[in-house]
């Protein structure tokens, strides 16, 4: 029986439940993505929140429906999914998650063999339309779930911890705030792997144990008002650094050691230059909304950088095209090619905190040099009537004065001493500006007023 399912978005799967996202939709799901994409081996993971078990098990249903031998890794991040379904050679792998969404959602984030994110265009329509014709056969016998929690695990806590080198490290103390989310649990097995090798950190655990209630509010540390129990705790035990989980962990975020967060552009230039260090010569992937401080690191260290549009599907597809090393993105994805270029929210912690301990620098140290020579708005969201008119209009106004425009993803225009780029969402009426400068603060603040004012007035 046909239905139309409304879940299906840009890249993934993601939907409020009981109106658009249930278990019958998860078994659709299931049995479509073993059609279309002819698996005979799938890992499945989930996150913490309270739906996430019951809708595993039906998308389980599903693909054994189809002959799929399940590999279940149990509670885990989304990037421990990734890394069993290229361990164990799988041919998709499933993370049942709603990330940071409100209580009420839940989603799905699918990749076939290899890792590789379905492509929009084609595979991630192919399962929806299959899904909702609901035309999957008679079935195929022989299918089973496993359960491989503990293997998967002990290889994803291996593979993060390869990244650094612990001679480096000295010690640090580190608040880790997990956000009751999935992270606790993981981290704790990476923390002991850590102990048993090196006894440089002493962490301080916030909002740790998993819980599907979320009592400190759903884990999305990107927002503002979500940034003081970090702050405050790194304040409060004297800390090096802080780091803040998103629900399913596969983002990370940084407070220094005056409990400052750190945004993200400023984290990515730090892993380029790391990168390249080890990798010298290496292609480093960015996104177009803040460029100039990423570009001037890659420049400085030997490397190329390299443009891909938002998202973590063209990030992807850029670093394998290019064959990039590293690839970052504002809003906290970290990409790592020997992570089967996948996105990973505990291997940048530990590569900035092996930084540390090689420069024997704090992380405000490590930063000053670079917030000051490139001053950035951080992204301001407009809710607008008609945004395409307040993006023309903005056009209209800067287009004639500017050096350059970019159209890779939005609208990128750039001057002697400053740039911008503005985005208009796929889903809702809301443009996302960003505004950076040369060693000008105030001017961002000017610039960023002024937009502001052609866009609400437009």
């Amino acid at each position: 029986m046909t239905k139309i399912l409304t879940c299906f978005k840009a890249y993934d799967v993601r939907g409020e439940l009981g109106v658009n996202f249930d278990a019958e939709i998860c078994y659709r799901i299931g049995r479509a993505f073993a059609c279309t994409l002819g698996a005979k081996t799938v890992v499945v993971g989930r996150d913490a929140r309270a739906t996430s078990p019951e809708l595993a098990d039906s998308l389980c249903e599903g693909m054994i429906a189809q002959g799929v031998t399940v590999l279940d890794i149990g509670l885990a991040g989304t990037e421990e999914m990734y890394w069993a379904t290229s361990f164990f050679e799988a041919d998709g792998g499933i993370e049942v998650t709603a990330s940071h969404n409100p209580i009420n959602y839940n989603g799905l984030k699918m990749v076939k063999s290899g890792s590789r994110p379905l492509d929009p265009e084609t595979d991630l329509l192919a399962v929806k339309a299959c899904a909702e014709a609901a035309d999957f056969g008679t079935g195929t016998p022989g299918g089973q779930r496993q359960d491989r929690a503990a293997e998967a695990k002990a290889a994803y806590v291996e593979k993060v911890a390869s990244f650094i080198d612990v001679t480096n490290l000295r010690p640090l103390r580190v608040v880790v705030n997990s956000g009751n989310g999935a992270a606790g649990p993981t981290f704790d097995v990476l923390a002991q792997a850590l102990a048993e090798k090196t006894g440089a950190f002493e962490f301080i655990r916030l909002f740790h144990d998993a819980d599907s209630t979320f009592p400190n509010g759903i884990p999305n540390p990107l927002l503002p008002e979500n940034h003081a129990p970090t702050r405050e705790s790194v304040l409060a035990h004297g800390a090096d650094l802080g780091i803040a989980f998103d629900g399913d962990f596969d983002r990370c975020f940084f407070f220094d050691e005056s409990g400052r967060f750190i945004a993200g552009e400023y984290i990515v230039g730090l892993l380029a230059s790391v990168m390249l260090e080890k990798y010298p010569g290496a292609n480093i992937v960015h996104d177009p909304r803040v460029v100039w401080n990423t570009k001037d690191l890659v420049q400085s260290k030997g490397g190329t950088a390299v443009q891909a549009k938002t998202g973590h599907a063209f990030v992807k597809q850029m670093m394998r095209k290019c064959d990039a090393i590293y690839g970052g993105e504002m809003s906290a994805h970290h990409y790592f090619r020997d992570f089967a270029y996948c996105d990973s929210g505990m291997i940048p912690w530990l590569v900035l905190c092996e930084l540390m301990g090689r420069s024997g620098k704090s992380m405000s140290a490590l930063l000053a040099e670079r917030m000051a020579a490139y001053p950035s708005s951080g992204e301001t969201n407009f809710t607008l009537q008609d945004p395409q008119t307040s993006i023309a209009a903005v056009l209209g106004h800067y287009e004639p004065l500017a050096l350059h425009k970019d159209e890779t993803d939005g609208l990128s225009l750039e001057f002697d001493d400053w740039r911008f780029n503005l985005r208009a969402s796929n889903t809702e009426p809301v443009v996302r500006l960003n505004v950076e400068s040369l060693g000008d603060s105030d001017l961002v603040a000017i610039k960023l007023a002024e937009i502001k004012t052609l866009l609400n007035t437009a």
